[in-house]
């Protein structure tokens, strides 16, 4: 099994966090302190590093500290016993930069996969209750830190899909319609849709079962907790649909079928979680689904990848906790962050834990 854990790192206006620097334990990091500190911002910051965006933010700018110009997190990952040396940076008004050992990335997907990384954050309650394109980002961010050539077709079928987008309104606004000019599209994105979709569905028939292993042990519960992937690709081809659905289209103005319309379905006993599972279910089955994508991952890089806990204690009973901490016990996991209100709580979790730790009082 290969290596992987943060050495250290140099925090400078991120967010609410002016200036900080930690020297690391290879295992356990706590971060505590009360609410609205900044704990979530320096795992966030790690997160960072790895993905060249934030977890919780899309816009780059709402990462720079306020009344700030810019941002600044380097980072030293020790990975198979060679540092790896990533820095981000934006400037307000100037393209985010991202470098690796000293040298820029031309493209943000080429960093991808480098610093394999997982999240656990009460945030991901809305791949539960929001809608159906955070649950392919999910799908998508797992499959694209190992997968390259998914990742550049994924960028591609965005890209055809907001050029086909931009031609449906400008029809609209011309009161004019070409379909030779909406076939070139239409093709671009037929050809482009099918490995995307076969690599999700061969990537969901090995993740379900590992989530299903997962939530009966967090869980401790016999009840039927199903995830499904559905896409409309699994009736119809994207040419016929996109033929199909043209007229509907040009009304709507935007793509209305494809492969950007599938989604996760999470069910209890047949129904609808987001309705009918309980606070303790539905944590559960979001604990589940991430510690599927860290075993995924771990399988595929032969690396544990890195694991950040943020302020989950908190939501979580003493059963779950406990699991968690068994889970710690079998060296399942690498190195691990963890970010929480209680020093007490925190240093009766590190007491049950066979490893060593460090604790920062933000």
């Amino acid at each position: 099994m290969k290596s992987l854990f943060l050495e250290n790192i140099t925090i400078v206006n991120y967010k609410n966090i002016e200036s900080k620097k930690f020297e690391l334990d290879q295992k356990i990091n706590c971060f505590i302190g009360n609410n609205g500190v900044g704990k979530t911002n320096i795992l966030d910051s790690i997160y960072h590093l790895s993905s060249g965006k934030s977890y919780f933010n899309s816009i780059n700018s709402q990462s720079i500290k306020h009344d700030e110009n810019y941002m600044f997190i380097e980072g030293d990952f020790k990975k198979n016993n060679a540092i790896e040396n990533i820095i981000c940076s934006l400037k307000r008004g100037k393209k985010k930069t991202l470098k690796r050992n000293g040298k820029v990335y031309k493209k943000f997907s080429e960093h991808v996969g480098l610093i394999p990384m997982v999240m656990i954050s009460p945030s991901d309650r809305d791949l539960i209750q929001e809608g159906s394109s955070l649950r392919r980002n999910f799908i998508d961010n797992i499959i694209s830190q190992n997968n390259k050539n998914y990742l550049i077709n994924l960028i591609n079928y965005n890209k055809v899909l907001i050029q086909r987008n931009a031609l449906l309104k400008f029809f609209n606004k011309s009161n004019s319609f070409d379909i030779d000019n909406l076939i070139i599209y239409n093709n671009q994105m037929s050809e482009l849709s099918v490995p995307i979709y076969e690599t999700r569905k061969q990537f969901f028939k090995s993740f379900k079962p590992v989530f299903s292993k997962y939530y009966n042990l967090i869980s401790q519960s016999s009840e039927s907790i199903v995830i499904n992937y559905e896409s409309q690709l699994d009736f119809e081809s994207m040419d016929k649909l996109l033929e199909k659905n043209i007229n509907k289209d040009r009304i709507m103005q935007f793509t209305s079928c494809g492969i950007h319309k599938d989604d996760l379905i999470m069910s209890i006993e047949g129904y609808p979680i987001k309705k009918y599972g309980s606070q303790g279910q539905q944590k559960s089955l979001l604990i589940a689904l991430k510690l599927a994508q860290f075993e995924y991952l771990k399988s595929e890089f032969n690396s544990s990848p890195i694991l950040l806990l943020d302020d989950i204690f908190d939501k979580l009973d003493n059963n779950r906790v406990r699991q968690l901490i068994n889970l710690v016990n079998n060296n399942l996991f690498g190195q691990i962050f963890i970010s929480d209100t209680d020093l007490e709580r925190t240093n009766k979790i590190i007491s049950d834990i066979d490893s060593t730790s460090k604790v920062f009082n933000v």
